[in-house]
């Protein structure tokens, strides 16, 4: 084994103090935002920057008298669970039906998939399309338009075609058709890339606010991501009315509950589920991405 060099140890120190500060720099922002959620108002203040200051709860307390947040909780969790759902199945099927020789046009089929990751119609035809096709306050809205995610079903048929054909070719000669090669056959061998498929998709629909800011006003399908959007617009002053109650038991007990204190209290609730449920999808997430792109 080769002797390293000072040299080789400077570059090396140098090397992890780059992505130690790197790593502080994307991490210390959200930190920021949770020592501030659990710190008095007195406290933000005076400026909060390593731990809670004058730890307390008031500002999730004040929140959960909002009426509006669990109801978004809800539309967020429905919204993520039947996406996820939709868009993971819809999409590995279109990836293993591309992948068959004997469907027709198969090649343009894929062709006109990778088309849509480079060019969009915009905005604007978007909304009509939408609009036209009744999902204007519509709950519908977040689940069908996303049914199909052209990265994913590239994904999927790149793994698909590393699997041997000669699994799917027995299977046929044993009498089963292309439903029963799906998901006894396909399904199971490809748990990796479907976690991953699982992955994208469950984040992106808890994080998705836009449609729901340009087709839905009914504010019993507001997602949690657009609550959060409209509290950080207004100020919080609509959440400050609607906590009247708190906020004058807070007064009472000469507690300050401040907007921007209920804006971080608020972002943490937000945050929080995808923070919590990631570190134990990351070994799937990862595996499944190397090996969807082996032959990529």
């Amino acid at each position: 084994m080769e002797k390293l060099t000072a040299k080789d140890h400077f570059l090396k120190g140098l090397n992890l103090f780059i992505l130690l500060v790197f790593t502080v720099a994307c991490f210390y922002p959200l930190y920021y935002i949770f020592i501030n959620a659990f710190s008095s108002a007195d406290a933000i203040v005076r400026g909060v920057y390593l731990i809670p200051s004058e730890f307390t709860t008031v500002y999730f307390n004040s929140l959960l008298d909002y009426s509006s947040l669990f109801n978004s909780v809800f539309i967020s969790t429905m919204r993520t669970v039947f996406g996820t759902i939709i868009t993971v199945l819809c999409s590995t099927y279109l990836g293993y039906m591309v992948t068959r020789k004997d469907l027709p046009f198969r090649k343009g089929i894929y062709r006109y998939i990778i088309i849509t990751m480079y060019l969009g119609a915009g905005l604007i035809p978007w909304y009509i399309l939408m609009k036209d096709l009744g999902f204007k306050n519509n709950f519908l809205l977040y689940i069908i338009p996303g049914a199909v995610n052209a990265f994913d079903v590239v994904l999927v048929k790149t793994y698909v075609e590393s699997i041997p054909p000669a699994l799917e070719e027995s299977a046929e000669i044993d009498g089963a058709g292309v439903l029963t090669i799906f998901f006894k056959l396909i399904i199971p061998l490809s748990l990796p890339i479907v976690a991953s498929l699982t992955i994208f998709s469950a984040v992106g629909q808890w994080n998705t606010w836009s449609d729901n800011f340009y087709l839905v006003s009914d504010p019993k399908l507001c997602t949690l991501q657009y609550l959060l959007y409209k509290c950080l617009q207004s100020n919080m002053s609509n959440v400050t009315n609607s906590i009247s109650n708190i906020r004058d038991s807070a007064a009472s007990n000469h507690t300050n509950i401040t907007p921007t204190g209920l804006q971080d209290a608020m972002t943490v609730i937000t945050v929080l589920p995808i923070l919590v449920v990631y570190p134990f999808m990351q070994k799937y997430f990862t595996k499944g991405i190397m090996l969807g792109a082996v032959k990529g």
